[in-house]
C-alpha cells in the first residue's frame, strides 16, 4: 500500500493515478476536509471556494481528468471581465478599444504592452515571435528590469509596477521575468471582442474533488489523520538502497546525514483515536514542503507567501467587473466579483465577493488583524474606493487564511525546485508532488497540481524513471 500525505487535488489526483496503475492507496489529509486552497463554503445554492479559482485555457490535464472521472460537462466556459481601479476610476481592459481609452498609457505604451502580451518581441524594430519560448532565458533576469528592456517605462510604471507590488510587495525585486512570461502563456487566450475566456466547474472545484474521491473510494481518504512520522528501512537489509546511499552522500543536497537508511516503509498516523504505525510501500508528499521537512529533513530553500482572502455575502453587485486590479493605495490587492462571472442565482441570488491580499511578512496587518479588525479596514478600503458603497448592504463576511498559498517566483527558483523522485535525493520510497514541484512552475494552478500528482505516481509505477532536469517541461 502507498501512502498519500494530503488530501488537496495534488494528493488525490497522486491517488487516483496510482490506484489506475493497479497500487493500493490511502490518503491521509491532516485538516477535517479535502481539498487544501480549494476548500469550500456552503452558500444558499452551490458551494463556493474558500480561495477563488477558476480555469484557463491552458490548463488541459484537468479537462481530461474531469472527462475520464465524467465530469467534463461541468465546466463552462465563460469571459471573465477584468478592469483597472486608477484614480477613482474602474477602467474595463478587456476589448482593443477599452485598452486603448486606458488613460495611464500612451498608444505606444498601449502598443508595446500588446506586443509582450502576444509574445512578440519588437525591440530593434524587427519582430521577432521566438525570443519568448524558452522561459529559462530569464530565469536570472530581474522582471523589472525585463519589462523596462521588453517594453517601456510607461507600460512599468504606469500598468505592471502596482499589480508588482500587490502580489510581491517588498520582493518585487526577487521576482524572476520567467514567471511573468509563464503567467503570459498561462492566461493567454482572450475572445478579441469579449475579453478573457475562463473555466469554471458548475457546482464548484468540489464537483471534481467528490469525483475523484468516489474514484478513489472514501474508504481510501481519511481526514484529521496528520503524518507525524516516515520510518525507514535499513539499509543493511535493503538491497536496493545502494544507489541511494550514494547519491545521499552530501548534506548540502538537502538531506540529513542519515545517508545510510533504506527505504520508506512505515508511517506513524495521530488521529483523534491516537497514533497507529502502518507499513507501506512507499509515500508521496503532497504538501507544502515544510511538512516534507519535518517527515524526513529535506530542505526546500522555496519562499513562500501567504494570502488572506475575504468573501463578502452583498445584497447587490459592487462593480460590473470579475477582476479588479487595483491601481492605488488599498489595504487589498484585488477585489474578484465571483456572481459577475457566475450568475447569482446560483447562489440563492447572493452576490458574493472577493477581497485578497497576499502577504509577504507574518508581522504585516493583514495577517496579524484578528477577522474583526481586518474586516473593519477592508469594508473602509472599499467605501475609500467607491464612495456609493453601503456597508449595509454586507451580510457576511468569511475569511480563510493561509501562510503559504504561493511560491516567490525569484530569480533562480527552478534550482530549488523538489525532484518527484527523491531517492536520488538519499530518501528511497519517498516522492514528492506538492506545490514546490516542477509542476507548479512558472505558475500554480489546480491544472499543476494535477500534473505534479501524475508525474509523481508514473514514476513509481514505471520504477522511477530518471528525474529530469530542472529546465525540461514538467
Amino acid at each position: 500500500m502507498y501512502a498519500v500525505v494530503g488530501g488537496g487535488i495534488a494528493g488525490l489526483a497522486a491517488a487516483y493515478r496510482l490506484q489506475r496503475h493497479g497500487h493500493d492507496v490511502h490518503v491521509y489529509e491532516a485538516s477535517d476536509d479535502v481539498g487544501g486552497l480549494a476548500g469550500l463554503y456552503g452558500t444558499d445554492g452551490d458551494p463556493i471556494e474558500r480561495f477563488y479559482h477558476h480555469l484557463s485555457r491552458s490548463e488541459e490535464t484537468i479537462v481530461e481528468l474531469a472527462e475520464d472521472l465524467g465530469v467534463a460537462d461541468r465546466i463552462e466556459w465563460r469571459v471573465g471581465k477584468n478592469a483597472y481601479y486608477v484614480d477613482g476610476t474602474v477602467h474595463p481592459l478587456d476589448t482593443p478599444w477599452e485598452i486603448l481609452a486606458y488613460p495611464e498609457l500612451s498608444l505606444y505604451d498601449t502598443f508595446r504592452l500588446a506586443m509582450l502580451t502576444q509574445e512578440i518581441d519588437v525591440r530593434g524594430g524587427i519582430p521577432s515571435t521566438d525570443t519568448y519560448e524558452d522561459l529559462t532565458d530569464f530565469e536570472d533576469v530581474p522582471v523589472r528590469e525585463f519589462l523596462l528592456d521588453h517594453t517601456t517605462r510607461g507600460v512599468y510604471e504606469g500598468f505592471f509596477e502596482p499589480l508588482l507590488e500587490a502580489k510581491f510587495g517588498d520582493r518585487v525585486a526577487d521576482v524572476s521575468a520567467a514567471w511573468l512570461l509563464g503567467r503570459i502563456k498561462f492566461r493567454g487566450e482572450r475572445d478579441l471582442l469579449r475579453g478573457e475566456v475562463l473555466g469554471y466547474f458548475d457546482g464548484s472545484v468540489g464537483v471534481l474533488l467528490e469525483a475523484l474521491i468516489d474514484a478513489i473510494d472514501r474508504e481510501n481518504v481519511t481526514t484529521n489523520a496528520r503524518v507525524t512520522e516516515v520510518g525507514f528501512a535499513d539499509a543493511a537489509d535493503a538491497a536496493d538502497a545502494a544507489d541511494a546511499v550514494d547519491a545521499a552522500d552530501a548534506d548540502a543536497d538537502g538531506t540529513d546525514d542519515d545517508s545510510a537508511r533504506g527505504p520508506a516503509r512505515t508511517i506513524t498516523v495521530e488521529t483523534p483515536d491516537g497514533p497507529t504505525t502502518t507499513e507501506v510501500d512507499g509515500i508521496i508528499v503532497a504538501t507544502m514542503p515544510n511538512v516534507l521537512e519535518d517527515l524526513t529533513g529535506y530542505r526546500c530553500d522555496i519562499d513562500f507567501q501567504g494570502a488572506v482572502c475575504a468573501l463578502l455575502t452583498l445584497e447587490e453587485p459592487l462593480t460590473d467587473t470579475y477582476w479588479l486590479n487595483i491601481g492605488e493605495e488599498a489595504p487589498f490587492g484585488a477585489l474578484i466579483e465571483h456572481t459577475n462571472f457566475v450568475p447569482p442565482d446560483r447562489y440563492g441570488g447572493e452576490h458574493l465577493l472577493y477581497v485578497a491580499s497576499y502577504v509577504q511578512s507574518p508581522e504585516e496587518s493583514n495577517w496579524t488583524d484578528d477577522d474583526e479588525a481586518l474586516t473593519d479596514r477592508w469594508l473602509e478600503g472599499i467605501a475609500d474606493l467607491f464612495p456609493d458603497f453601503s456597508q449595509a448592504t454586507v451580510r457576511d463576511v468569511r475569511i480563510s487564511r493561509n501562510p503559504r498559498a504561493a511560491p516567490v517566483y525569484e530569480r533562480g527558483y527552478l534550482d530549488m525546485v523538489i525532484p518527484y523522485d527523491l531517492a536520488t535525493e538519499g530518501l528511497p520510497g519517498v516522492s514528492y508532488a506538492g506545490m514546490a514541484s516542477r509542476a507548479q512552475y512558472p505558475e500554480r494552478s489546480l491544472n499543476g497540481g494535477i500534473v505534479a500528482g501524475f508525474e509523481a505516481a508514473d514514476r513509481i509505477a514505471t520504477g522511477a524513471s530518471p528525474e529530469p532536469s530542472p529546465t525540461d517541461g514538467a
